[in-house]
């Protein structure tokens, strides 16, 4: 028996799945009572009583831990999940593109890789949290630069040097906050300012859009990368991304994906020509959505946008986890 340790279950569509295998499932054993007791006190002249009594117990034994590996046993006998982990661990089989005839888009995969997780939500507060060390570090008198007592140019010496937001002007609206705004100014801290933390979030929230990602990286020389983004309000993913760090880190670990090949990151990344206009000077709304594409499709082969790089592909996840060693397989291994 395999006793897994679940970092995300996509209970909706575990359980859709189950549906169409099974024709229904349990979905929970439900025990109830009730008891209330209520006193309304009105002024005194009125002297209003009420006092209603009752009694409630509710218990719920949920079937969430068992829903998925239910599922994975059903899809493994009916022969429509398949592991692909010795596959993606093979170089080989990515640069002939062996890989994609194996799992093609839509169909169900298991991988078992090192990972790891990334959050740029994370990173930008993690961000914020040391550019507020390093302003207390400064407030105190610290020098953490030869020249840390010297103001930067154009930055006051109040504060630590930081600058904050000018406000608005009559009339004038507040602009959005983006994540790189969380960072304050200060001066110079091992190479790193307040700027240069802010360049790598604008970067980070454009390259992964925020919020919680796993990434595997199959091949050792990580010129490979299978991305899964985990969708916020399923079962087991309702901790806030600080405790999941410290719960993980953000060394990668070994984990496994079970989901469907969303697609391929595409060869043709070639900028298109934009050339979407009928002969009767109408637009083509084709040629339009398709050069839109085409430009993204550029882009995403560039890593600028959160799209899958060639030859990596998405996985749209219906659970990750990871497998809980035994402590005599550990001995063993060992000795």
């Amino acid at each position: 028996m395999i006793l897994r340790e679940f970092l995300y279950v996509d209970t909706d569509k575990v359980r859709a799945m189950l549906a169409q295998l099974d024709g229904g499932i349990a979905e929970e054993e439900r025990e109830t009572s009730t008891q209330e007791k209520r006193s309304t006190v009105g002024p005194r002249s009125f002297a209003q009583h009420l006092q209603v009594a009752g009694s409630e117990r509710y218990t719920q034994k949920s079937l969430g831990d068992a829903l998925f590996p239910m599922l994975e046993e059903a899809l493994e006998s009916e022969g429509v999940l398949k592991d692909v982990s010795e596959e993606a661990s093979d170089p080989s089989q990515w640069t002939s593109g062996d890989i994609k005839a194996i799992a093609p888009p839509g169909s169900l995969v298991r991988i078992t890789a090192m990972g790891s997780l990334f959050d740029t939500r994370y990173a930008a507060s993690v961000f914020s949290a040391f550019a507020s060390v390093a302003l207390g570090l400064q407030g105190m008198g610290v020098n953490l630069t030869p020249d840390a007592g010297q103001a930067a140019p154009g930055k006051g010496k109040g504060r630590g040097g930081q600058q904050g937001p000018k406000p608005p002007r009559p009339g004038q609206a507040q602009p959005d906050r983006q994540l790189e705004d969380l960072i304050p100014d200060f001066k110079g801290f091992g190479g790193m300012d307040g700027d240069s933390l802010r360049s790598i979030i604008r970067m980070a929230r454009g390259i992964f859009a925020p919020g919680l990602h796993i990434n595997l990286s199959p091949v050792d020389s990580g010129d490979v990368l299978i991305g899964s983004r985990l969708q916020e309000g399923r079962q087991y993913l309702d901790t806030e991304a600080d405790i999941l760090f410290a719960r993980y880190g953000t060394e990668p670990q070994e984990w496994t994906l079970v989901g469907s090949v969303g697609s391929y990151g595409s060869e043709d990344t070639a900028v298109p020509d934009f050339d979407f206009f009928r002969p009767d000077g109408a637009v083509n709304r084709v040629r339009f959505a398709d050069n839109i594409n085409g430009l993204m499709k550029n882009l995403g082969g560039m890593g600028f946008i959160d799209l899958p790089q060639h030859p990596g592909f998405s996985l749209i996840p219906f659970a990750v986890y990871r497998t809980i060693p035994r402590f005599s397989n550990l001995v063993a291994v060992r000795d």
